[in-house]
């Protein structure tokens, strides 16, 4: 299996460098929600397998459509790049809503590690979805993000998607932490307390800017995890992903009284 996982990521390292989407649909005549999947990756790849496809089918056991985006990466994935692909992929979805089986309103996102960052980003008003004409999401889970590319940045992260040389302004307007306003989406955030590729740092500092700006979410840190735990199956932290469901169930329930 180990083996395996190699092999497919040296794959997807080699040729899998494209803007591509993944989609795994409920298709039996009824409208369901659905979750845009960011892997994680470093910047450097896509981690499609663990978490991508394991969250899809996942999702798909709770009645969600989900769709994993193969975001660019490298030098052909400099910021705003990847940003770009997470629209390109929203709007194909949004376009597609009818033919797919989905609902148009209060989708949700997903990212893991750089792809955290990813989905954090979009979800923000300087970088995201309003940039780019679309509507924003009704709730994200965010498992060991990336968050900051200032103190605490995870190095490869930031020089795969900045570049060797990024420009204060730059840096500072890519730490999400720094652009969370009170427009920002509700959040299920959860890291490993023994992360020692992603510092807990990065899901810290944003839990404290969703507290400042009374944005409704749950953090959770779970001791003796580390990184890339993906569904954490046989790990403290497996409940992780039905409590993100649970969130954002509660979630969808507000956003429909509010409507």
């Amino acid at each position: 299996m180990k083996i395996q996982k190699i092999y497919n990521d040296a794959i997807e390292f080699w040729f899998g460098n494209v803007y591509r989407l993944g989609e795994y649909v409920i298709l039996d005549g009824k409208k369901h929600p659905f979750a845009l999947i960011c892997p994680g990756g470093s910047y450097m790849m896509s981690s499609t397998e663990s978490e991508g496809k394991a969250y899809a089918l996942q999702l798909n056991r709770s009645g969600y459509s989900a769709f994993v985006l193969h975001y660019r990466c490298r030098r052909k994935g400099r910021w705003p790049v990847p940003l770009q692909d997470a629209a390109r992929a929203l709007s194909d979805i949004l376009k597609r809503a009818d033919e797919l089986g989905v609902e148009k309103e209060n989708y949700t996102l997903w990212g893991s590690s750089a792809g955290g960052h990813l989905a954090a980003g979009f979800a923000t008003e300087s970088m995201g979805y309003a940039k780019y004409g679309l509507p924003k999401p009704g709730a994200l889970v965010l498992a060991y993000p990336v968050i900051t590319m200032s103190d605490f940045a995870h190095k490869p992260s930031r020089y795969n998607l900045l570049g060797p040389r990024p420009s204060r302004s730059l840096i500072k307007l890519t730490s999400v932490e720094k652009q969370i306003t009170s427009e920002y989406p509700a959040v299920y955030l959860w890291c490993g307390g023994d992360d020692r590729v992603v510092d807990p740092q990065n899901s810290r500092l944003l839990a404290k800017a969703l507290e400042e700006h009374h944005i409704p979410h749950e953090y959770r840190e779970f001791a003796g995890v580390g990184h890339g735990a993906g569904l954490g199956k046989g790990l403290v932290c497996e409940p992780w992903f039905d409590e993100a469901i649970a969130f954002i169930e509660k979630q969808r329930a507000q956003l429909s009284r509010e409507n």
